[in-house]
């Protein structure tokens, strides 16, 4: 069949169609020189060409309103001749179109007949448009294929991939430039792919970890059907172990080589992304020859670690990301958003317990307890009965908090003017000196340490909550800690002193709603560097597990603690020590492929516990 245009022209003789380009785009121009109404490709007006999502952008942290494909921002330079790259003729939405190529921009114009009309220039005023090259992620050569046909087939142009933005949602999109001419398709794929590859924090090789059983067993589904199409259109290497067993994650990472890799990808819940961050850092010690049975300055982690959502709260995952969505975690990854993420270390006497984010002492440790010791259970109803049971049996712990305030902490602005109800409660600490009274349960003392200042604070405690991030999730739209950030290089210490049930409820609910969870009494709250906690209470979670056991020995698990050992929640893991546990914050840590986030914006999910 007889194709029309140049097209045709361009498949017979591949040769002549550098001529026909230039003589066309020489013609075009000659054109728009001669019509005042229509703008000449290198002074085209503000117009919108497609109607598409905002791009990513560069700018990752871009929080402007939505633009469109071909919007053209103001101020703006225009293309300059002599930066063009790439220069030709293809045919977009079957539309001939000028296409030109720079170091950051691709952008299109249609072909204006000789004559044109009022309508035409209309129209060719719309349907242009522009990309950023710093959205563009992928480029493909697009060939129509037979069934089964692996290699070759007939040309049809070259297809680019670009990162686009919906609100925190990031999503992929692809832009058909067709044009059946080998060399001159050839020529575009070589320049758009030597740009790419110049991209430094995009990786190229990564390790990828699946946990095949977080949540409802779909690690592997997800990375198969979601995540390995997009690593292969931005030509990424992957290396995929799917894990066995718990542990097996940081023994991968412990013996793997991973110098030739450009990062670590998790797939699974907070289990599987706290128990990689850990390793990760265990692997930078050991690397730098770290004793890691005494007291040590952590170095940084060398490898950015990815995270995929495939758990049942994603923590992290929300906390980078801003919403649970495969999609937009991988595409971070692809564009090589990264962010500094501050960790908190726990120590047992000399020795490290664990590298971690967040930390729960109290009624959040006895829950998480609960929840492992009837791992029998589905996974939603093991929840709901863990922290019903554990508010049946709610009890204080006698501990003694010792901790180092961030220094001029009340003066610390935050981002976001939304976190203003959360800072209207007075710091607990000013000039080195506590605002708040002191009580019969709790007291408050100073004493100095290695010339720093520690406070102590010594009472009936219901839950003590350590977190370096602000841990969001889907039903804490606003954090657990909304006061922190990923990478401000300090910990929020949230203590909840002895109260009624009634009232340790009615806090519990308010991390469910957009209101301060921590406008109570029974409430306070502090920016700290170091913490030491130390538990006093006589009776210890062994007495609590004996009891349990007369009820649930038929199918209680093994998971039980050691007598005088108390449970923590660090990061959805239990973690089962003795009294005293010792914490610091170290700014920057680790690096995690996303961004900083403020507030989750997906609709609230009702905690069905309470």
């Amino acid at each position: 069949m007889k194709l029309k245009g140049c097209f045709a022209t361009m498949s017979e003789a591949p040769r002549r169609s550098i001529t026909l380009l230039n003589a066309s785009t020489e013609r075009s121009l000659h054109m728009q020189q001669q019509q005042p109404g229509v703008a000449s490709l290198s002074a085209r007006p503000d117009k919108r060409a497609v109607s598409l999502p905002q791009l990513s952008a560069g700018d990752k942290h871009e929080t402007s309103a939505p633009q469109k494909i071909g919007e053209r921002e103001t101020g703006m330079e225009e293309v300059k001749p002599e930066e063009q790259i790439c220069r030709g003729i293809f045919e977009i939405k079957k539309r001939s179109c000028d296409v030109v190529l720079t170091r950051s921009i691709l952008q299109w114009s249609p072909i204006l007949p000789e004559t044109p009309t009022e309508i035409s220039k209309e129209a060719h005023q719309q349907e242009e448009g522009f990309v950023k090259v710093d959205d563009i992620f992928g480029v493909k050569l697009k060939r129509r294929r037979f069934a089964g046909q692996r290699k070759g087939g007939t040309l049809l142009g070259i297809t680019v991939f670009i990162c686009i933005r919906r609100g925190q949602k990031l999503k992929d999109h692809a832009i058909h430039l067709g044009n059946m001419s080998e060399d001159h398709c050839e020529l575009w794929f070589r320049k758009l792919k030597e740009i790419l590859n110049g991209y430094q924090n995009r990786p190229k090789e990564l390790k990828v970890i699946i946990n095949p059983h977080s949540h409802k067993k779909e690690g592997t589904q997800i990375f198969d059907e979601l995540v390995a199409p997009l690593f292969k259109l931005a030509d990424i290497k992957t290396d995929v172990t799917i894990t066995e067993y718990e542990g097996h994650a940081n023994r991968i990472l412990q013996e793997s080589e991973l110098h030739h890799f450009d990062g670590v990808v998790c797939v699974g819940g907070d289990g599987t992304a706290s128990e990689v961050a850990h390793s990760l850092i265990l692997r930078a010690q050991m690397d730098a020859g770290t004793d890691a049975n005494s007291i040590f300055t952590p170095v940084r982690a060398p490898l950015p670690l990815g995270i995929i959502p495939a758990g049942s709260t994603n923590v992290l995952a929300y906390s980078v990301h801003g919403i649970k969505h495969p999609v937009t975690a991988t595409l971070h990854i692809v564009m090589g958003h990264l962010q500094p993420v501050d960790v908190c270390s726990f120590w047992k006497q000399s020795s490290i317990l664990r590298f971690g984010f967040s930390s729960m002492f109290g009624f959040g440790g006895r829950t998480l307890a609960l929840a492992e010791k009837n791992r029998w259970m589905p996974s939603s109803q093991r929840r709901v009965f863990a922290v019903m049971k554990s508010l049946a049996a709610l009890k204080h712990e006698d501990c003694e908090l010792s901790f180092i305030p961030v220094q001029n902490s009340q003066t610390v602005t935050q981002k976001s003017s939304r976190l203003t109800e959360y800072i209207s409660k007075p710091v607990p600490y000013k000039n080195s000196l506590f605002l708040y009274r002191k009580d019969k349960r709790n007291t408050v003392q100073k004493k100095d340490y290695k010339d720093r200042q520690w406070q102590t604070i010594q009472g009936h405690f219901l839950n003590v909550s350590i977190m370096s991030i602000p841990c969001l999730c889907s039903m804490a739209p606003r954090g657990l800690a909304p006061m922190t950030r990923l990478d401000n290089g300090s910990m929020e210490l949230i203590v909840v002193k002895n109260t009624s049930r009634a009232d340790f409820i009615k806090h519990l609910k308010r991390y469910n709603s957009l209101k301060n969870q921590f406008s109570f009494p029974f409430i306070e709250t502090y920016t700290v560097q170091e913490i030491k906690l130390r538990a006093k209470t006589k009776t210890d979670w062994s007495d609590e597990r004996s009891e349990a056991s007369l009820n649930f020995h038929s199918k209680e698990s093994s998971c039980i603690a050691t007598e005088g050992t108390y449970p923590w929640n660090i990061d959805g893991d239990l973690v089962e020590t003795e009294s005293e546990v010792h914490i610091r914050v170290h700014p920057q840590l680790i690096t995690l492929y996303g961004e900083n986030i403020e507030e989750v914006t997906e609709p609230t999910v009702k905690c069905t516990c309470l």
